[in-house]
């Protein structure tokens, strides 16, 4: 039987079926509107528009974004600034100027870097170079590298495309982030101007926080110049005709607008905290405990141990007091001054392996130490590096540290002291050592004496460089066999006062390093000691000192050859090329760009150490120097001295 339902029922059925649909349908509504209101916001977030709403724009204002640059620099006490010149960074360049800090520009950017790795390896500070985009930043990639693994403190600045023009093919623009992040502890660009400050911040405690090391900041066109020029640049003065052309006129005008906001707002701009890790109490008296038990121990001091906040003076200090001997390394050489008893330079293998205790104070078992195999299987070894991957290097494999710190390492010396105060060793130790250096000393005193055919001996030149080196020089070292040779004869007289590149083994430090430490030490005679293929990249240099009257010393050890590859490449390979050079006029050349020049030879061997007075005598009077010495070619693994 068919029964009828009433109209009202069934409307009322309709709407049941209907509601469950209708609820999706609204919650998807309001998902999308949701989703559509977030992406708004955010959109609005990245175009700077809420930050607009709080912040003015002075369109009338001539500030740039050099000023917060310069500003930053001065509050942290930066007082040089190296660069090669470019359009994408004149503004921070003039800005440092009118600021009192002293821009100096070299005829390489490496050298830039390089003078800027010297200032933060003397000073304790960062020091700072500034180059140009694409080409101008690769050309410091050496550098870089060199200061990151010598663990100094560099910040560098970096030129670039205008930040709308990234990726679209603009003058020199590359990818310089992706580059310089495997080099950098810490990599930024800066965008808007307000951000100029706060960036460079982070960027100089990062470099001196933990274990040192470069950063790197980038510093677009449009951060750097003026509202007026970069307006000019970025906006068409034309109106807009067209709906899109109106929708780019708006999108530009709000990049600007956003770039600018809130740019010339007082801002913080010293010195944010640094992070240095320090040694526990408890490791550190483990680590008296396994010394106070020694009875032939041995400390191998390198760079790190001279990083603030220890004074070298207190580092020295501590040193004596401990009573160790010790071998010095890296910016360590100097430490203990010349000729110190504590201090030993030679037979560092047959040392190590006789040493029951070994303290390696910043030193790493990387190639100077063999990987870890010149350490005796018997001995213990207290390891203290502020890097732990560093410090641990090789462990796995060669040798196992007993105690191994990570903290700050002359810190942790001097808390040793604290810990160690009147322990005493046996003076039959040192002697042991002792007498294992002077022998060694009249090896070379052999060597010395040793006959060339044409040329000077190398040895007896170093030698009479010992004699007349004065207490107040710094000590540059940029080559291979006549700077090898030096390591061995030549002393630096007192901390801080050596550098050479460090573990990278990099050619080419020297006109840098010699440029950066002459600024931070002015009274200080800065004497470089150059391989005559070493010198071809800083020869060009000259010009720099002469244009800045920076009067240094330059010593070419002149063996007309990579002699160091040589001696290695013609008995295994049977052919010396590549290897070859020639006993060029490196003296005339220094004079045609301005410096003075002498030559060494044969002519005056007897004049040896009048040369070198009046190589003096020239740079107190404010003139740069280059001594082009002719030697022979050395082979200290038989004690034969060729040609």
């Amino acid at each position: 039987m068919k029964v009828k339902v009433p109209r009202g029922c069934q409307l009322m059925e309709t709407a049941v079926a209907a509601a469950p649909a209708w609820g999706f349908f609204s919650s998807f509504l309001l998902l999308a509107f949701g989703t559509l209101v977030a992406a708004l916001l955010g959109a609005a977030h990245r175009l700077g528009l809420f930050y607009q709403l709080m912040h003015k724009v002075d369109t009338a204002s001539t500030r740039h974004g050099g000023e917060n640059v310069a500003a930053v620099l001065k509050a942290h006490g930066v007082r040089f600034l190296f660069t090669l010149v470019g359009g994408h960074i004149s503004p921070l360049l003039v800005a440092c100027e009118k600021l009192g800090i002293r821009v100096v520009d070299t005829r390489h950017e490496v050298t830039a870097v390089f003078a800027a790795d010297a200032v933060a390896r003397l000073t304790g500070t960062v020091g700072v170079a500034a180059v140009t985009a694409g080409p101008g930043l690769t050309n410091t990639v050496t550098a870089v590298k060199n200061a990151q693994i010598a663990q100094s403190p560099v910040l560098l600045l970096g030129g670039a495309a205008s930040t709308l023009l990234q990726n679209r093919g603009a003058l020199q623009a590359i990818d310089q982030i992706a580059l310089f992040r495997p080099l950098c502890k810490f990599c930024a660009s800066v965008r808007r101007v307000r951000d100029i400050i706060p960036t460079l911040r982070a960027a100089m405690a990062a470099a001196q926080s933990g274990t040192p090391g470069p950063v790197f900041v980038e510093l677009p066109l449009d951060v750097l110049y003026p509202y007026f020029m970069v307006q000019k640049e970025m906006v068409p003065a034309k109106p807009p005709k067209g709906l899109m052309s109106r929708a780019v006129h708006w999108y530009l005008a709000n990049s600007l607008a956003n770039l600018f906001a809130g740019a010339w707002e007082p801002q913080p701009e010293g010195p944010l905290p640094l992070d240095i890790p320090q040694a526990s109490p408890q490791q550190v008296q483990r680590c008296v405990e396994i010394l106070s038990r020694a009875k032939k121990p041995l400390m191998l001091i390198g760079s790190q141990a001279l990083l603030p906040p220890t004074s070298s003076d207190k580092l020295r200090v501590a040193v004596e007091t401990l009573g160790i001997p010790c071998f010095l390394a890296g910016m360590a050489r100097g430490l203990l001054g010349r000729n110190h008893p504590l201090h030993f330079r030679q037979n560092r293998r047959a040392a190590l392996k006789k040493a029951d205790v070994v303290v390696l104070a910043g030193a790493v078992c990387d190639f100077r130490l063999s990987y870890g195999r010149v350490l005796s299987r018997s001995s213990k070894i207290i390891v203290v590096n502020r890097d732990r991957k560093e410090m641990l290097i090789n462990s796995d494999i060669f040798w196992k540290p007993q105690e191994a710190v990570q903290g700050d390492v002359g810190s942790f010396v001097v808390k040793l002291v604290e810990g160690l105060r009147g322990q005493m060793w046996a003076s039959d130790w040192a002697e042991e050592l002792r007498q294992a250096d002077q022998q060694k000393e009249q090896a070379f005193r052999e060597k010395a004496l040793m006959p060339v055919a044409q040329h000077l001996n190398p040895v007896r030149v170093l030698q009479l460089v010992e004699d007349t080196l004065p207490d107040n020089s710094i000590l540059v070292v940029d080559g291979g066999d006549f700077v090898g040779t030096a390591a061995y004869l030549v002393q630096p007289r007192g901390p801080l006062r050596w550098l050479d590149p460090g573990a990278f083994g990099t050619l080419g430090v020297g006109a840098g390093f010699a440029l950066g430490a002459k600024l931070c030490r002015p009274d200080a005679e800065v004497w470089c000691l150059f391989g005559d293929g070493a010198f071809g990249y800083s020869l060009i240099e000259f010009d720099t000192f002469v244009r800045h009257k920076i009067p240094v010393m330059a010593l070419i050890g002149n063996d007309a050859g990579w002699t160091q590859i040589s001696r290695e490449q013609v008995p295994s390979l049977g052919s010396n090329v590549a290897c070859g050079l020639a006993y060029t006029d490196y003296h005339k050349a220094a004079q045609g760009l301005g410096a003075q020049g002498l030559l060494l030879s044969r002519e005056n061997e007897d004049q040896v150490v009048k040369v070198l007075r009046d190589a003096q005598q020239w740079c107190q009077d404010g003139h740069p120097v280059v001594v082009n010495i002719l030697i022979g070619r050395t082979d200290f693994r038989d004690g034969s001295i060729a040609m």
